[in-house]
């Protein structure tokens, strides 16, 4: 298996359904509460230890999703108000080195419980509008559409919910949870 993707790196798919959208955004619903499930009764030498040889700690990367689904649900809201803007990309690496990612993981999951309600109420409304196709130019990855970014944010949970699950039951930790 691949620790690094461990579901596979992220493929976009270029005719995305109604019903697509709407099973991403389901599981973008779901998200938080599965993240906390997986997390939750890991004690802190757990949550300090890296998914993979390189990698972040599992506090890093509940950390990240917070911050990620943030810019996710900005991205967003700039697509719909804007023609076309240029979003900025940020120093994912460099953010989890701040001193904000030694905070207790509740900060960010409360965040993303709170963050989800309102990205996922934005979403639906646009679901079966003209606007789900209206784009935003990433500097590093071209132009791309709130549809592809739903899809992609979709993966980005189950992706980062598989470093966590792989390493507890590596480590034997979900026996005891």
């Amino acid at each position: 298996m691949n620790e690094r993707y461990p579901i596979g790196t992220y493929v976009e798919e270029t005719n995305i359904s109604i019903e697509m959208l709407e099973k991403w955004v389901a599981e973008i619903t779901a998200f938080p509460d599965k993240l906390a499930k997986t997390v939750q009764g890991l004690n802190e030498e757990q949550l300090d230890t890296p998914y993979r040889d390189g990698g972040w700690t599992i506090r890093q990367v509940v950390h990240h999703l917070a911050d990620s689904h943030m810019n996710a649900y900005i991205r967003t809201k700039l697509a719909l108000t804007e023609n076309k803007p240029t979003i900025k990309p940020y120093e994912e690496a460099g953010w989890a080195e701040l001193a904000d990612y030694s905070l207790p993981i509740e900060v960010s999951l409360s965040l993303l419980s709170n963050l989800h309600t309102r990205f996922v109420y934005l979403l639906k409304s646009q679901l079966k509008s003209e606007t789900i196709e209206r784009e935003f130019y990433h500097p590093e990855n071209g132009v791309q559409t709130i549809k592809g970014l739903i899809g992609n944010y979709a993966w980005h949970g189950r992706h980062h919910l598989a470093h966590i699950t792989n390493i507890c039951e590596k480590k034997g930790w979900m026996e005891t949870k």
